[in-house]
């Protein structure tokens, strides 16, 4: 049922879906512990302003990598939304930057790896170590690379292009 209201967007009936849950000591903690329970809290604090109720879900419960993309969106933009609230102005990329830099990702909703020159290091060492092999590799190649770093082959085409 969270999943179906999250992915519709109805955050008001989300909302009053979670409120309907048992409060039971035993079934509160059971309930609690799903994934898609605490997801939706999540969208439902982002979507109410409750930022603390967000960071505090966020922090301190390990989610799945396929929420991952969307559970940083929300922890980068409730950190702008409240740094904008502060400086009484919309922010720029540098602005944005040093909330980055002064928010970072908790572990529960990132792998931890450095996401630096655009690819993670992980992706690089591996189109490193093909461009030692063959600096000009043919379209098949590039497929085959795209598939192991889950680039796609215009992006792997273009690395060996800025490389030469």
């Amino acid at each position: 049922v969270c999943e179906t209201l999250e992915e519709t967007g109805d955050i008001e009936r989300l909302g009053r879906f979670l409120w309907s849950l048992p409060v039971a000591p035993g079934a509160c903690e059971a309930i609690n512990k799903h994934e898609s329970i605490l997801r939706a809290r999540a969208v439902v604090a982002f979507h109410t302003g409750n930022f603390r109720e967000l960071y505090l879900l966020l922090e301190n419960h390990k989610f799945t990598k396929e929420s991952h993309g969307k559970l940083q969106a929300m922890w980068l933009e409730a950190h702008y939304q409240e740094a904008e609230k502060l400086r009484g102005r919309p922010l720029g990329p540098v602005d944005k930057y040093r909330v980055r830099k002064k928010f970072p990702l908790p572990r529960t909703i990132w792998d931890g790896e450095q996401k630096t020159h655009c690819f993670k290091e992980r992706t690089r060492s591996l189109l490193r170590e093909w461009y030692l092999q063959d600096p000009y590799p043919n379209p098949s190649k590039k497929r085959e690379l795209a598939q192991a770093t889950g680039l796609t082959p215009t992006q792997v085409g273009n690395w060996f292009k800025n490389r030469r």
